[in-house]
């Protein structure tokens, strides 16, 4: 998870310094995901334009914590994404493809939830660590609030590849099996503070 966390920053470091020596006045933005904030996963985004439509965004979040020993749900997620702006960049409707890298360690989530083929409800039986990777395309609109202060709504839709090991309990690291999943369905949920530069 270390590894993964020290990834994250560092997308993110790259996102925001490669493109600063070349920006000028509402050409890049850095946000956070008022979902992800209420759910205390700690999270980040910068957002760089490239061409008077164009941008190139790359949102992170990290999630370490445990509720106790047996309750987990602990992950590493990067999702870089190239969006289109119909009117102004950092304004009004977008359309966007993103990309998705995640590590994570979910046990005993009490759930009956069942997307398009995926039963979530698993989740409460066994641990689960693996690795997602996949790609999506998400629709947003963004509020202009002030002169640098936007609201921004997005929602993605798309496919993962997860592949994991499959632990018997939610503290020990007695491993039951291994195995993969595609999963078809929601990508993407946001609803961005965005501060633009």
């Amino acid at each position: 998870m270390r590894t993964q966390l020290r990834l994250l920053l560092l997308f993110i470091l790259l996102a925001l310094g490669g493109g600063i020596s070349q920006v000028y006045a509402q050409d890049w933005a850095i946000k956070t995901n008022i979902i992800s904030d209420a759910t205390a996963t700690v999270n980040l985004g910068a957002e760089i334009g490239i061409a008077p439509k164009w941008s190139v965004d790359i949102s992170g979040s990290y999630n370490g914590w445990s509720k106790n020993e047996s309750v987990k749900w602990k992950h590493v997620l990067v999702q870089p994404e190239a969006r289109y702006w119909f009117c102004d960049r950092f304004s009004r409707h977008f359309v966007g493809a993103h990309l998705i890298y995640g590590a994570y360690n979910l046990a005993k989530i009490k759930n009956n939830i069942s997307i398009l083929g995926t039963d979530f409800s698993v989740l409460k039986d066994m641990r689960y660590q693996g690795y997602a990777y996949g790609v999506g395309v998400a629709y947003g609109f963004a509020f202009m609030l002030s002169k640098s202060i936007n609201l921004e709504l997005e929602a993605g839709f798309g496919y993962a590849y997860l592949d994991y090991d499959i632990f018997n309990c939610g503290g020990c690291g007695r491993k039951v099996s291994s195995d993969t999943h595609h999963y078809f369905g929601p990508t993407k949920a946001a609803v961005n503070l965005v501060f633009v530069f």
